[in-house]
């Protein structure tokens, strides 16, 4: 697995500024004025951060944008990054800050990051972790990540402490882009279910179903899904059990196609490539679990994920097959390519029925027509509860990841009558994102809250975003930990 950035902390001292090999980060605030360690940057380099505040280029700058001073006179650093931020600037604005840092570090060199009078300089840090990170597992060329970062603050102890539970979320993000990334070669089926089971190292309860298993529990959607691979399909079920005893647990299912060429309604050939990602909602939840471990969350939560391949062959299901889910109900699979929602039916299913959640969230790169919808931006939301809907909107507005509430309906529900069986696996052209997720509430118990993201647009991107380079971005698992950190965590 990728790992973070190695960071330490350590009082300011501001001698260092002028020894250190590498690069040297200080803050100046909008109205230009210099703390400790921006002044003696200033004096060391004659003046040169005093003109850069009064040029034309400073004032353009917002919150967050760094400009770079290469090999500054009077001083032993390649770089001096100076960057614009707020004294009390926290979230968004603080972590584009540390993202911004992370770029201009480029991977390698040691960087100094001053922090003197910032007071939430653990979001600085956070940016930093979450933005410094390339996946570079199949490169022969020598890695271009390397060098460490310290922080110096006036009271690193306590920054150090605030930073910790941040950094588990870093991780988690870590590993889900790690696993989103990489190809289905490498990553197969039997491969994904043995990288989680490693996750008991962390203090994680994790059970491994196999087909037998899942035969044995009537997981038959799920396993058409996979027959027509030679790759065995898994369950994978990893419980936390950081709160109260005996209290209902929150329940996170994800998606996990390690590979889907659509099956026999086989996929155009161009972009094919791309479908090594289609295992991303489950890596949400690898990631989040990996968090909540890391950080010692005091709240109940189990993280339950499909792992199969979605493959053409002899034995591979047919469109016009009827197949029969754990639930009970008949559903006409009019089109293998819209396999994601048999896997997580019968995944939902048994969660409910095996750990009476307090509430469920899926998560799924699930349809393409979400991104003809929100783009790249925002994650499509469905919800058949308002209270819990909003309570994931406000963590994800909190941690800057998009996120928007999608309709439900009987009308849309209707469209997926089947004239031989309790249900189509599709509704036809129109409203495919939405027809997919009446599709999965009709798996959710009445007394369940219930969510269904889908993150076709956002789990893997072509250009970078404010956190995450190009390609899997890892997001959910922030927004996902908050969620629980804020309305799940036992007091």
């Amino acid at each position: 697995m990728t790992k973070l950035t190695p960071i330490s902390f350590s009082e300011t001292d501001l001698d260092a500024i002028a020894t250190h090999v590498g690069r040297v980060a200080v803050f100046v605030d909008g109205e230009g004025k210099m703390d400790l360690a921006a002044r003696r940057v200033n004096r060391l380099t004659k003046g040169a951060v005093e003109r850069l505040l009064e040029s034309e280029r400073w004032g353009k700058l917002s919150d967050g944008d760094v400009v770079s001073m290469a090999y500054p006179a009077g001083m032993l650093a390649d770089a001096v990054d100076i960057v614009r931020l707020e004294r009390n600037a926290k979230g968004v604005p603080a972590r584009k800050a540390g993202a911004s840092l992370a770029k201009t570090r480029g991977g390698k060199a040691d960087m100094l990051v001053i922090c003197a009078t910032l007071r939430k300089a653990e979001d600085v840090v956070y940016g930093l972790a979450m933005r410094d990170y390339a996946f570079e597992d199949h490169k022969t060329a020598e890695s271009t990540r390397s060098g460490a970062v310290l922080v110096m603050s006036g009271k690193p102890d306590e920054l150090e402490a605030a930073c910790k539970p941040l950094l588990a979320v870093a991780e988690g993000a870590h590993m889900c882009r790690d696993l989103t990334n990489e190809p289905a070669n490498i990553l197969t089926t039997t491969n994904y279910a043995e990288r989680l089971k490693e996750m008991e190292a962390l203090g994680l309860k994790v059970e491994v179903l196999d087909e037998e298993a899942l035969a044995k529990l009537g997981m038959r959607t799920l396993l058409s899904v996979g027959q027509g691979s030679v790759s065995p399909s898994y369950v994978v079920v990893m419980r936390w059990e950081g709160g109260k005893k005996g209290e209902a647990p929150l329940a996170l299912v994800g998606k996990g196609v390690v590979f889907d060429t659509g099956g026999i309604s086989l996929k155009p050939g161009a972009g094919m490539g791309d479908m090594t990602m289609d295992m991303g909602g489950s890596a949400v939840v690898a990631g989040v679990m990996r968090t909540l471990a890391l950080r010692g969350a005091k709240a109940n939560v189990v993280g339950l994920v499909g792992i199969v391949e979605n493959m053409p062959s002899g034995n591979a299901s047919r469109p016009g097959d009827v197949v029969v889910s754990m639930k009970g109900d008949t559903i006409e699979n009019l089109n293998t390519d819209a396999e994601g929602r048999l896997v997580l039916c019968d995944v939902m299913w048994y969660a409910q029925q095996e750990y009476k959640p307090a509430a469920m969230i899926d998560l799924a790169t699930l349809t393409g027509a979400i991104i003809t919808s929100l783009g790249h931006e925002n994650a499509g939301v469905f919800s058949n509860n308002t209270s819990f809907c909003n309570d994931f909107l406000k963590a994800a507005e909190a941690e800057g990841e998009g996120a928007w509430r999608m309709p439900l309906g009987q009308a849309y529900d209707d469209l997926l009558k089947s004239r031989i069986a309790d249900m189509k696996n599709i509704g036809g052209p129109a409203a495919g994102s939405i027809t997919a997720a009446q599709f999965l509430q009709r798996f959710v118990k009445e007394d369940c809250p219930w969510i269904h993201l889908d993150i076709a647009g956002v789990a893997s991107v072509k250009t970078a975003t404010a956190l995450a380079p190009v390609g899997a971005t890892g997001w959910g698992v922030a927004s996902l930990n908050r969620l629980i950190a804020d309305n799940y965590e036992a007091e």
